[in-house]
């Protein structure tokens, strides 16, 4: 049975071609802080579109938000945020500079050391308004009150949210995107795909529509994925994957369902220790991770395994199994290496400071049922090598 629940998302959403170009009317007559990447936006001419957008605001920037925003960096933002008394935020990039800017948000007005945001959870009262511009479809935070960010002295990687850290708006234009290396967009499609997998490949619980939107999802990823991953230019390929990498996360799937985010949990220090791209982390563990677990989660997996690749197999677990491969087949088909040890060779380090990590933080028993435990990982990293 589904679970009660409440759903509120406040976000305007501005979505099309050239829509950059209606931001002057979106912002408010606020002195504004502007957050932006390593450069990208200047080769692409993005930044000078927001800037004649923008010709009549008071903004003062802030440059240098690194892919998997590091907090040392944000730390940066958040002192001159304070010092010039920012009073909105702008964030224009992908994921990891609307994170960064979610971040800064919550850290300009919090009382105390900005870490324990993360690290300790630390309630956030109040934040910055913020707006984002959209370059990079991936991880739906266009959408959401959630950020990941990484600390460089500590190479940990930790998760906020807060309902002040929703966007005010939110633009996405499509007319940003034929410039994304592709590097980025092989990562941005695997993003939103293990998104909804984590929110999806649980048990059944008559979630219908959820599981339909889900599944919807799923098959447009892999219907247009590899088309806008290879034709930059392919307008009608980039749309559909914008718009499904912002539905993969936007809250919609999770409402009243259960929902599992292990595999984002062990990616995550993969990302920290070794450097390894997120989307990239998460093609490495899902399939192990999904084999590993198997049993627990076949009604699911085969139900997507029929549903989705059009899977005849009868026999439930064997489905479910066809189901795994195939998404595997599909991260390899998309340019993703799913095998750990092409990404270094140390894997008893992994195995040891992943489940040391996941120990200290008493991380013992997670995923939608509570099966994962650190000798799980352990395994997973094992049978992903």
């Amino acid at each position: 049975m589904i679970a009660a629940f409440e759903y509120q998302n406040p976000v305007r959403v501005v979505f099309g071609e050239n829509k950059i170009d209606s931001l002057g009317s979106l912002l408010p007559d606020k002195k504004i802080l502007l957050l932006y990447g390593q450069g990208s936006i200047f080769k692409n001419g993005t930044y000078d579109r927001v800037k004649a957008a923008t010709r009549d605001a008071e903004i003062v920037e802030f440059g240098g938000i690194e892919a998997n925003p590091v907090y040392e960096t944000l730390m940066k933002a958040v002192e001159l945020g304070k010092k010039e008394k920012i009073e909105f935020i702008l964030a224009v990039g992908g994921g990891s500079v609307i994170d960064g800017a979610k971040f800064v948000a919550a850290a300009i007005p919090y009382k105390g050391d900005g870490w324990d945001i993360l690290a300790k959870k630390g309630v956030i009262k109040s934040a910055v308004p913020l707006g984002t511009i959209l370059t990079l479809p991936a991880t739906g935070t266009e959408m959401n009150a959630n950020a990941v960010i990484s600390r460089a002295e500590t190479k940990e990687k930790l998760s906020f949210a807060s309902p002040f850290c929703y966007p005010v708006f939110s633009i996405m234009d499509i007319s940003l995107l034929p410039s994304l290396p592709e590097r980025q967009r092989i990562n941005g499609v695997i993003d939103a795909f293990v998104h909804t997998t984590e929110q999806y490949m649980t048990y059944p619980v008559n979630a219908k529509m959820q599981d339909r939107i889900a599944e919807g999802i799923f098959s447009t990823l892999i219907e247009d994925g590899y088309t806008y991953i290879h034709e930059p230019d392919n307008k009608e390929a980039a749309t559909n994957v914008l718009y499904t990498a912002m539905m993969a996360l936007n809250g919609w799937l999770s409402t009243g369902v259960p929902t599992d985010w292990s595999i984002h949990m062990v990616g995550h220090e993969l990302t920290a220790l070794i450097g390894v791209d997120h989307g990239i982390s998460l093609a490495i563990i899902l399939p192990s991770m999904y084999r590993r677990l198997v049993e627990s989660k076949q009604e699911k997996l085969a139900q997507y395994a029929r549903r989705v690749w059009d899977v005849e197999e009868k026999d439930t677990l064997k489905a479910a199994l066809k189901g795994i491969d195939l998404t595997e087949k599909f991260f390899n088909d998309l340019g993703a290496v799913t095998r750990l040890s092409h990404y270094t060779d140390d894997k008893k380090f992994l195995q040891d400071e992943i489940c040391r990590r996941f120990e200290s933080r008493k991380w013992l028993k997670f995923g939608e049922k509570g099966e994962v435990t650190p000798d799980v990982v352990r395994e997973v990293i094992e049978m992903a090598w």
